[in-house]
Formats: structure tokens, C-alpha cells, sequence
């Protein structure tokens, strides 16, 4: 499917096949194309926890307003983001540019975040957001749409 498509045609599911079993390489396909999902300064805040356990998905279900998708779907994908990924050592997301503009970006990452709380969660929930529909559209591109 091209991306447009994707795009255009992409919706909430609702319904899921229970006998289906997405396969490891498929899953780490639609994980592969998620972490390329464009963040603030290229921090990629998101982390992905792959929940195939029946019995923690029920728990997860409980507090997650019965949804049904949360067991129901072949696997569940919790993405989660680390509101201080910008403390870790941020001249690394300039690897392989020149020494000084790794450490000017480093100084202006420090600027934009610090004391800034309201912009570290706003910048980790876009970060999610796209991350979570770069997975619906890579899984929606897989066939997991109909």
C-alpha cells in the first residue's frame, strides 16, 4: 500500500481476528519503521514494551477502560516516552558532525528543555503521537487494516 493510501485510509479498528499471530519479524518491522518516527531534536523519547502475556494483558485491560483491542489484538504495544531522554548525554544525537556543533546543539537542548517542564511532556507527547501512527500506518501497509 502506498503511504497516501495509508493515510487516507486508515482507521480505528475495532474488531480483531483472535487466531491471528503477528510474526517476530513482523512485528519488528512495524517497530523498526516506528523508531524512525521524527522527534524533537531526534531524541526518539519513545520506548516500546511488546505485552504478549494473556494474563498481564487482562490486568492491563482492567485499568485501561475495558478496552477490548488491549486483549483482544494478536499483541499489544504499550508506547511509553522518557520525559528526560534530553539529559542523557545530548551531543550523541549530533554524531558524527563536527565537535563544536555537537556541543552548540548539546547547550541548546539543555536551553530548550531545562526548568521547561510543560515543553519536556508536550515534546514527549508528539513524540509519542507520531511514533504511534508511524506504527498504525506501517501496520496498516502490513495488511492489519481492513
Amino acid at each position: 500500500m502506498d503511504t497516501l493510501e495509508a493515510i487516507r485510509t486508515r482507521r480505528a479498528i475495532r474488531t480483531y481476528d483472535p487466531d491471528h499471530t503477528i510474526s517476530d519479524a513482523e512485528l519488528r518491522t512495524m517497530l523498526s519503521a516506528a523508531r524512525m518516527a521524527p522527534s524533537a531534536f531526534n531524541i526518539q523519547h519513545c520506548r516500546f514494551v511488546v505485552v504478549r502475556d494473556p494474563a498481564l494483558r487482562r490486568e492491563l485491560r482492567a485499568v485501561a477502560w475495558d478496552q477490548a483491542h488491549v486483549t483482544d489484538a494478536s499483541v499489544l504495544i504499550v508506547v511509553c516516552a522518557d520525559r528526560d531522554a534530553w539529559k542523557k548525554n545530548p551531543a550523541r544525537y549530533f554524531n558524527g558532525a563536527p565537535q563544536d556543533v555537537q556541543q552548540m546543539m548539546a547547550e541548546k537542548i539543555q536551553a530548550y528543555y531545562e526548568g521547561r517542564e510543560w515543553v519536556q511532556q508536550d515534546e514527549t507527547m508528539r513524540s509519542s503521537g507520531l511514533a504511534a501512527q508511524t506504527l498504525m500506518l506501517a501496520a496498516a501497509d502490513m495488511g492489519y487494516q481492513c
